[in-house]
């Protein structure tokens, strides 16, 4: 191995420990605590961990091994277990950032507009449906990987596990369906839940600053000001009684109330706001890594090369060792502190 081969395989290393210890992180802190039970956003969380670890373990780890050895050295049979959990994990981790982004969405709208009202998707039965159609989903665009996978020698000897159809029309059926239920529509999913999050963000900016410069001006003028005098105040119901010198002034009770703080969001609103932030990050990263790497497949497929090949690799893996990191910090368990 030549200085570059061994600067790549010491990134796809770190890459590949980066993303083991982040997505474990990420599923042993969403676990409930002892005086806990499993909530909805644990679940989710858990189960994108799983799905990242597949890749972590089951393609990184050995692409990583393959680096440092100078060659795929599992034979063909893994080589086509490789390609089943790499999709299988994809697929997988498509949906759950979906369902994660959609359930922010709604906590955040329930938190900020409607005072904490619960949401629909806050129910751990139907997120166990969710779940168990997504994971038959992956699992029915994964098979195929078992039986159209080859592996084929490239360039210095380097072995690379490649798809073979055994015919156009396979290719022409199978792919545009992947792309589609697999790819397009969740993306299409997170991207408008992630939009809708931000818009929500900006309104509720908006509201509280104009929320705010209504108070200023109604403390401002509540009380008329008609220059230096002793001033003696006495409340009597219904009318707040000012007396200036000789005069008396009334003013409805309702002044009062206008000098009062704005209305506050929940309580828990800060940290819906907080989570809702690391998911629109999120889905930044991910969908700029989904059309890289979409890109990058399609060039392959239209000219087959190793270094298409092993960068799509690397747009791959830089997604599940960064995701995990950005929810710890989102929903503030970036901590060592395991307390329940």
């Amino acid at each position: 191995m030549d200085a570059t081969e061994w600067i790549e395989a010491f990134i796809r290393g770190l890459m590949c420990l980066l993303g083991i210890l982040g997505n474990n992180w990420l599923c042993l802190r969403s676990l409930p605590g002892p005086k806990s039970s499993l909530r909805t956003n644990e679940v989710l969380f858990i189960n994108l961990a799983v799905s990242n670890l597949i890749t972590n373990y089951l393609v990184d780890l050995p692409d990583t091994m393959a680096d440092f050895v100078g060659h795929w050295f599992l034979g063909e049979a893994y080589c086509c277990v490789v390609q089943f959990c790499s999709d299988l994990s994809e697929t997988s981790s498509v949906f759950s950032t979906l369902f994660i982004s959609v359930f922010w969405y709604q906590k955040l709208v329930g938190s900020l507009k409607r005072g904490g009202a619960p949401v629909q998707l806050d129910s751990l039965r139907l997120v166990a449906c969710l779940l168990v159609g997504s994971w038959t989903v992956a699992v029915v665009f994964s098979v195929p990987q078992l039986f159209f996978v080859r592996m084929e020698s490239g360039n210095e000897s380097h072995d690379d596990c490649i798809e073979i159809f055994p015919s156009q029309t396979a290719r022409q059926t199978y792919e545009p369906l992947y792309l589609t239920f697999a790819n397009a529509l969740p993306i299409a999913g997170i991207a408008f839940a992630s939009i809708q999050i931000v818009i929500t963000l900006l309104r509720n900016q908006t509201r509280i600053q104009g929320l705010t410069s209504d108070h200023h001006k109604g403390t401002a003028n509540s009380l008329p000001n008609n220059g230096p005098s002793v001033v003696h105040s006495s409340i009597s119901s219904p009318l707040y009684q000012v007396d200036i010198g000789d005069n008396i002034v009334r003013a409805p009770a309702d002044l009062k109330r206008s000098s009062q703080p704005p209305a506050k969001p929940s309580p828990g609103s800060g940290t819906q706001v907080r989570a809702a932030k690391s998911v629109v990050a999120v889905a930044t990263v991910f969908v700029v890594c989904w059309v890289t790497h979409l890109l990058l497949m399609m060039a392959s497929n239209i000219h087959t090369s190793s270094l298409v090949l092993e960068l799509a690799s690397y747009i791959g893996s830089s997604y599940t060792c960064i995701i995990p990191y950005i929810f710890l910090y989102g929903v503030k368990k970036l901590s060592c502190s395991c307390r329940g």
